[in-house]
């Protein structure tokens, strides 16, 4: 019986780099295969994570054709995820794809429609959700802490655009469209980017309520958003899950507005400051009084994915065990990431 799941990765850019010296301390998963087009990146990564010359390629179709892998983790611009996909599965392998898994829902449709989907396993690379303060906030939601939930708000922005000058002065930079977050064509955009985590976290909690049918959800008519050369830079929205459940959803490339996220109950409330980050994480509880949690987190959060997902492909299962995105979600993800992106 296999013991060890072997990776390869699809694109060499500053996420990639931080998924790989994530595979050091893991038992059942090892990094054996990259590929990149741009052959500096090649060299970098073959040193630092000594990759056999063999298995570093320019191509990353030669990648696909190599038996030895078994899960690719595509870490590509957001505009390529569904081309490479699909092409995965047809090289019959696993997939992780970094967030957004696709820029739009009808490209989700399509991959997962595919007749051998099924067969193969899926998941988006929310790294967040293995956190043990996401595992905390659940087992304090089903214990009642807070009672009944009822809402939540989320946010997620960090100032990527103004630059201080000297004196105090503030001035707006110009956008650098070279650069994914910026580039429309590429995928950019601040919803696609991080409204994609807010949707993600707000679809985990909303899965929580009993009777509850997270396909049916809709958003509010008033939201807001900002334009900058093309490109969403801020925006707010409410998306309301079947009538049951509410959720207020902010991002920014303006401004620091932080990490928070906040969940309502009936009889009080749970707030995790640094939802996204892989730090040591502080959860307060607020019923009938203030307590806070501060939870330890002795691995990064990219070696408990990696470590999950494999243990998942070892097992033969074809969706991502909890607390991981299942292939529903990432539908429907797509779906209200197309709406709020697009309306």
């Amino acid at each position: 019986m296999k013991d060890i799941i072997k990776w390869g990765i699809i694109g060499l850019g500053n996420v990639a780099h931080e998924f790989a010296k994530s595979f050091y301390n893991i038992k059942n998963a090892k990094l054996i295969a990259i590929a990149s087009k741009t052959q500096n990146k090649l060299l970098k990564f073959k040193d630092k994570f000594n990759i056999h010359s063999n298995n570093c390629y320019d191509d990353y179709t030669k990648l696909l054709k190599n038996d030895e892998i078994d899960i690719v983790y595509i870490a590509l611009t957001n505009n390529l995820h569904s081309e490479w996909i699909y092409k995965s599965i047809e090289a019959n392998k696993h997939i992780l794809v970094e967030k957004p898994a696709f820029v739009n829902s009808n490209d989700a449709k399509k991959i997962l429609s595919h007749p051998n989907f099924k067969n193969f396993f899926l998941g988006e690379g929310f790294m967040y959700r293995y956190h043990p303060q996401i595992l905390k906030t659940v087992e304090l939601i089903k214990d009642n802490e807070i009672g009944k939930i009822i809402s939540m708000e989320s946010k997620f922005g960090i100032d990527l655009i103004t630059k201080k000058r000297l004196f105090g002065f503030y001035k707006t930079k110009k956008l650098d469209t070279k650069k994914r977050i910026f580039n429309k064509s590429l995928g950019g955009g601040v919803i696609l980017d991080q409204g994609s985590y807010v949707v993600s976290m707000s679809l985990f909690v909303a899965s929580l309520i009993d009777g509850i049918n997270v396909q049916n959800f809709k958003l509010s008519t008033n939201y807001k958003k900002k334009i900058m050369e093309g490109i969403d830079v801020e925006s707010s929205i409410e998306l309301n899950f079947d009538n049951k459940f509410k959720s207020n959803l902010e991002v920014s490339f303006l401004n620091d507005i932080g990490n928070k996220t906040t969940i309502n109950g009936e009889k009080g409330k749970i707030i995790i400051e640094n939802t996204w980050k892989s730090e040591a994480g502080k959860i307060y509880i607020k019923n009938h009084k203030t307590n806070m949690i501060e939870i330890k987190n002795e691995k990064d959060i990219y070696s408990l994915e990696i470590g999950r997902v494999s243990d998942d492909i070892l097992n033969n299962k074809f969706e991502a065990s909890y607390p991981g995105t299942k292939k529903n979600e990432i539908l429907i993800s797509s779906q209200i990431l197309d709406k709020w992106a697009n309306e």
